[in-house]
């Protein structure tokens, strides 16, 4: 039987247990992932974060336009001047921009404008939504489509694939991140979508005692 244009035969990815022992080790790998804002020092090999980031490439796009650039920051002055801009708009946001009400949310979490974990870290990756296409030989830019739904999910990859690597992240989302822009030298069509510094919890690190709702909360079955 001869293929559609432009297919190839789907191989389907097969665990090596049944569907649903697999699909209950997966949820008790990343259950255990928490957001973290106490880094160490303690290095990670540019190797690692290569994978993690292919992992987060493997995701599904709107007509596979792929509309991400990850860039991968561990040059310390580099980090110096995105812990100083995120602070400096961190301050404008729990100062000025937050209501009442959000910042009566945050309380639990514990956060505030110090940000000193972005150049602990060893690494931080900004990820960045592309509105329009690369440029090609002749200068011109394609579209892209559903953007944030195909970024968010790169970026949930992301995660997940760094968990995986037996690291630490946090989703760091400073308001307005134009700085980010600015720092890295990043062309126009890209913007600043996520900040997530990543390593090893520090010795001490502590989490906010918090719970996920559970599933009969989150999910409908009919």
């Amino acid at each position: 039987m001869a293929l559609p244009p432009n297919t190839k035969p789907h191989r389907q990815f097969v665990p090596q247990a049944d569907p649903d022992a697999a699909s209950r080790a997966f949820y008790e790998v990343l259950r255990q992932r928490r957001s973290v804002r106490m880094f160490s020092d303690r290095p990670v090999s540019e190797e690692t974060i290569r994978w993690c980031i292919a992992s987060a490439g493997t995701a599904p796009s709107g007509a596979n336009k792929q509309p991400w650039r990850f860039v991968a920051v561990s040059d310390p002055e580099l980090k110096r001047q995105i812990r100083l801009g995120a602070e400096a708009e961190e301050r404008e946001f729990y100062e000025r921009r937050a209501t009442p009400e959000w910042l009566a949310d945050l309380a639990p979490l514990g956060t505030d404008a110090d940000k000193a974990f972005l150049e602990v870290a060893p690494w931080l990756i900004v990820v960045f939504k592309l509105m329009k296409q690369d440029r090609d030989d002749s200068g011109n830019q394609g579209q892209v489509y559903y953007a944030n739904e195909s970024v968010g999910i790169a970026s949930g990859m992301l995660l997940s694939a760094l968990h995986h690597a037996g690291l630490a992240s946090l989703t760091h989302t400073p308001s307005p991140m134009k700085f980010l822009s600015a720092i890295l030298g990043r062309p126009d069509h890209e913007r600043p979508f996520l900040l997530i510094p990543v390593g090893h919890p520090s010795a001490d690190c502590v989490v906010p005692d918090i719970a996920r709702k559970p599933l009969d909360e989150i999910a409908v079955f009919q």
